[in-house]
């Protein structure tokens, strides 16, 4: 299932939303301008390497340039391909921008690079001792989805279904879409948990506990930041 289009009109012009999604379209561009060793090395800089995170939270150098705890913020905007991009690029847009409007610009992008963090901090949690990068704006999306889910349950998504070879599109409601989100993800995570140290989407995998604490990150910080709040249910 791939949604297309909610049924949730805004009342803003989302900038953030777009600022974002443009964001990370530049800076796949450039990874793609890069070789394979020159990306390779990118990655290494700005993607989230829990053996380097773990070494520097016990205040070992780690010798890169960027500080290790700001690539719980860089590798949020790097991708592993053209369908991770596109995938998630597909899902901010249609969700992110009623995020937006609820709690407003400066409270939204501060809840969308806080539950990328925490995302971040639950796939390192999982393997800490990795050396494999992991990237990707998927965790902030999750916590869209899960503010999304709690603010907007009964929102219509007009979603693509495939069915083996039969494709249709249907209106779904919301919670019952992202919630499928959610149970498969916490599924999956389940049953590849020995496996989670060594998955990243530049190794084909999914950072399924990434996804789970964003989701749960969004879920609970959405209401503190207001997103019930003045006139939100007019």
């Amino acid at each position: 299932m791939f949604p297309l289009y909610d049924e949730n009109p805004t009342r803003i012009t989302p900038y953030l939303t777009y600022g974002l999604i443009g964001i990370n379209i530049v800076v796949f561009l450039h990874e793609m301008s890069l070789s394979s060793t020159e990306l390779q090395q990118f990655f290494q800089l700005y993607a989230v390497v829990p053996q380097q995170l773990s070494a520097s939270f016990q205040g070992v150098p780690v010798g890169q340039e960027v500080p290790e705890w700001a690539t719980l913020i860089t590798s949020q905007f790097l991708h592993g391909g053209w369908w991770h991009l596109i995938s998630n690029m597909l899902f901010l847009w249609v969700f992110g921008n009623n995020i937006e409007d609820k709690l407003g610009h400066a409270k939204y992008l501060i809840f969308y690079l806080s539950c990328g963090v925490f995302a971040g901090l639950c796939q390192w949690f999982i393997g800490m001792n990795s050396a494999i990068p992991s990237l990707g704006a998927s965790g902030a999306i999750s916590g869209v989805l899960g503010a999304y889910a709690i603010r907007f349950p009964q929102a219509k998504v007009v979603t693509l279904v495939f069915l083996f070879f039969f494709v249709t599109t249907v209106r779904i409601p919301a919670l019952i879409l992202i919630g499928f989100f959610f149970i498969q993800n916490i599924v999956s995570g389940v049953a590849s948990l020995q496996a989670a140290a060594n998955m990243s989407v530049e190794t084909g995998g999914v950072a399924y506990w990434a996804h789970i604490g964003g989701f749960v990150a969004g879920f609970f910080l959405a209401p503190l930041l207001g997103i019930f709040n003045r006139d939100d249910w007019d």
